[in-house]
């Protein structure tokens, strides 16, 4: 038998990546993002683990180029190159976690939103990913001066239970954290919903202090350390300024006042001895796991 020509391309292929019972981490810029909280945190995960990239998706499927234009840069060459709108999955190994990572970063797309939904629910099951959790930010009646509000849900009755969350119940216009939620349920995947209350009145980009308390809550339900680098004292700068603004402006003071008020009387029953025990180990977590740069 003749011997049969070899591709060089098989050669050349990278060697697929092998993942541990990897966690989906998806964020999308846009409607859902208030702030851009919640695409924030996804880059800063990218960073701080050393993320790799892995796939992205064709930009001519999804995206309306005069809502979402490309951008033109220059390269550390000097040669003028497009970046063109679209979703990149990456991946983190993180050898002291028990799980790794696929992070899912992209723009909520303009259009075949059902094929984008399964062509995310195809990467989470072609890296045999058991969870997807999705980030996401809205703009609420909350005072930038009080920890930001997460509202944690699953449809899935085992997970919520053993994480103590509830099913959502909104009921509404939905972004394409949604869809991709129903796309996961309906592929058999647990999945879980992460969203951040972003004060209105402040709810325009970076919102700092939003994407630290996503970060705080992946880290707590999902048992994996996140190094937050600059986040706190960034979070704290943020504050600061929102401080001065809010003191230039007496009916703004006054309106962030009564939100303080309605805010500590809802949750004083909160103050409790669980909610220290649970800062003290993320605290210890943080401590022991210094970051991870690639």
């Amino acid at each position: 038998m003749p011997e049969q020509p070899v591709d060089p391309r098989a050669e050349s292929a990278p060697a697929p990546v092998v993942l541990r019972d990897p966690v989906v981490i998806a964020a999308f810029e846009g409607w859902n993002d208030a702030g851009e909280a919640a695409s924030q945190a996804l880059a800063h995960l990218h960073e701080v683990w050393g993320a790799v990239d892995l796939v992205e998706f064709d930009p001519e499927l999804y995206h309306d180029f005069q809502v979402n234009r490309p951008t033109v840069h220059y390269d550390d060459d000097g040669r003028r190159r497009l970046t063109w709108p679209t979703t990149r999955v990456s991946y983190a190994l993180l050898p002291d976690a028990p799980r790794d990572v696929l992070l899912v970063r992209g723009i909520e797309p303009s259009m075949r939103w059902r094929t984008y939904a399964r062509e995310v629910v195809e990467q989470a099951q072609a890296h045999g990913a058991s969870l997807v959790v999705t980030l996401g930010a809205l703009l609420a009646d909350v005072p930038h001066t009080r920890p930001l509000p997460i509202t944690s849900s699953s449809e899935d009755p085992d997970l919520a239970e053993k994480l103590d969350v509830e099913p959502s119940r909104y009921e509404g216009p939905t972004g394409i954290v949604g869809v991709v939620q129903d796309a996961v349920a309906t592929a058999g995947i647990a999945s879980l919903s992460l969203w951040a209350a972003i004060p209105h009145y402040v709810g325009q980009p970076p919102s700092p202090k939003g994407t630290l308390a996503l970060l705080r809550r992946v880290e707590e339900l999902l048992d994996l350390a996140v190094p937050l680098a600059d986040l706190p004292e960034d979070a704290r700068a943020w504050e600061r300024g929102v401080d001065e603004l809010a003191a230039e402006d007496s009916e703004i003071a006054e309106y962030v006042q009564q939100l303080e008020e309605a805010k500590d009387t809802a949750e004083l029953p909160e103050a409790s001895g669980e909610a220290i025990a649970r800062e003290f180990e993320r605290y210890l977590r943080r401590r022991d796991d210094p970051p991870r740069r690639g």
